[in-house]
């Protein structure tokens, strides 16, 4: 009797011992018992160990049928121009790639490719990288240089770079090892001065030296929840050796550089090259090489880790007029996608387009000045349509266009 009534109102849990009163639901089986809470654990136990197995198969490997040439294919469904960055970028990561997959025992080890972008503001350098990550299918992470500095000193360590990337991956390390890293802004951290100082540069060469290894890939050990919030927390171990870091920036006043190095001016009559080859002086990014970035700013042993070195040109009118209808994430797509939510069919025409885009070129913002000028050009719309049942068409012309542009500050906005 008292054994029967033991079974009958004190049973538990047989994992963690908790007891039935204490548990929601109580799973029985033949010998043992099981709560809702242990049931959870140990499905997330299963889900780690199954994406591990996924990661060890090399499901993150590229197939051996896809080519560089597919991978830029792409990269022109969403960024318009660029030719030469895409080319760059595609062969980069398809070597990076088939990197990881070799498994010859020969003695011939291929060693990391980073990249580096340099390309004015709104030119899609971000876009780019984003836009590869998401087609390979692969962890992506986008960090700002500006907000690091030398370690023990305010701001953010260079190993919470690594933090973002794990939070990204759900903190799934393995995954995280073959992941992408873009770096924005790493003009910022370029050296204060032009010659080495014997102060310290805590957010600039500081920042340059501590992110050498990491680059070139070793043993990091990263505090998962980021920086020195947490000093208790306890640190995860992340070999960069398969990660591939992507770096941007807009090297802003780097064509004056570019310009001595070929013995012209940024503005007046054209010059030439050594080799008597005529010099683009609207292009001058085409000529950059490593020693500009080196005069910029960046240490030489930073410049070497990313190899890489390609440039974006500056967006024109023809480049931002098809940036805002062509790509599959158009501007305008977007704008008529937000308008049939509410029923209503929205319709551009060709010449308030090229106002739109010939406006951009004034402001000098590149494609983000696209936006910029769409938000100008629409807000009284998009406040005042939706709700009205009798409208279901939305015309812009180029007289709509200039007159709600007039009446916003975007106007005062002159080019640099």
């Amino acid at each position: 009797m008292d054994f029967n009534k033991r079974n009958k109102y004190n049973l538990r849990c047989s994992f963690c011992g908790r007891d039935k009163t204490e548990a929601l639901i109580l799973v029985a089986g033949i010998d043992a018992h099981i709560c809702e809470v242990c049931v959870e654990q140990a499905q997330d136990i299963i889900n780690d160990e199954l994406g591990k197995k996924q990661i060890t198969e090399g499901d993150f490997d590229i197939p051996d049928s896809l080519t560089p040439k597919d991978i830029k294919k792409h990269l022109d469904k969403y960024v318009i121009g660029q030719e030469e960055a895409k080319k760059y970028l595609s062969v980069a990561v398809h070597n990076h790639y088939k990197r990881l997959g070799q498994h010859d025992d020969d003695d011939i080890e291929i060693e990391k490719s980073n990249i580096l972008l340099v390309g004015r503001t709104g030119t899609g350098k971000t876009l780019l990288a984003k836009t590869i990550a998401k087609f390979l299918n692969v962890p992506f992470a986008i960090v700002d240089a500006t907000v690091f500095t030398e370690a023990g000193y305010v701001g953010e360590d260079v190993e919470s770079i690594l933090s973002r990337l794990l939070q990204v991956c759900d903190y799934n390390v393995e995954l995280a090892e073959r992941g992408i890293v873009y770096i924005d802004e790493i003009d910022k951290i370029a050296r204060k001065q032009d010659n080495p100082s014997i102060t310290r540069d805590v957010s600039g060469e500081g920042v340059q030296q501590a992110m050498l290894k990491m680059l070139e890939g070793t043993e990091v050990h990263v505090p998962p929840q980021g920086g020195r919030k947490h000093p208790e927390q306890k640190l995860v171990n992340v070999n960069t050796s398969n990660i591939l870091f992507v770096c941007g920036g807009a090297f802003d006043g780097v064509e004056k550089i570019i310009a001595r190095r070929v013995n012209t001016h940024v503005i007046g009559f054209k010059g030439q090259e050594e080799d008597g080859e005529e010099i683009d002086r609207e292009h001058l990014l085409q000529y950059i090489t490593q020693r500009d970035i080196k005069s910029f700013g960046l240490i030489p042993e930073l410049i070497g880790r990313l190899p890489v070195l390609t440039y974006l040109e500056p967006l024109d009118y023809e480049a931002l007029r098809r940036i805002l209808t062509e790509p599959k994430n158009a501007l305008l797509k977007q704008y008529k996608k937000l308008f049939k939510i509410e029923g209503i069919d929205l319709k551009v025409t060709d010449e308030a387009i090229q106002y739109i885009a010939e406006k951009a070129i004034e402001f000098n913002l590149g494609a983000r000045g696209l936006r910029s000028i769409c938000e100008a050009v629409m807000t009284d719309a998009m406040f005042e349509l939706p709700g009205k049942k009798n409208v279901t068409e939305f015309i812009v012309d180029r007289d709509y266009a200039e007159t709600k542009l007039s009446r916003s500050k975007l106007t005062k906005l002159k080019a640099a």
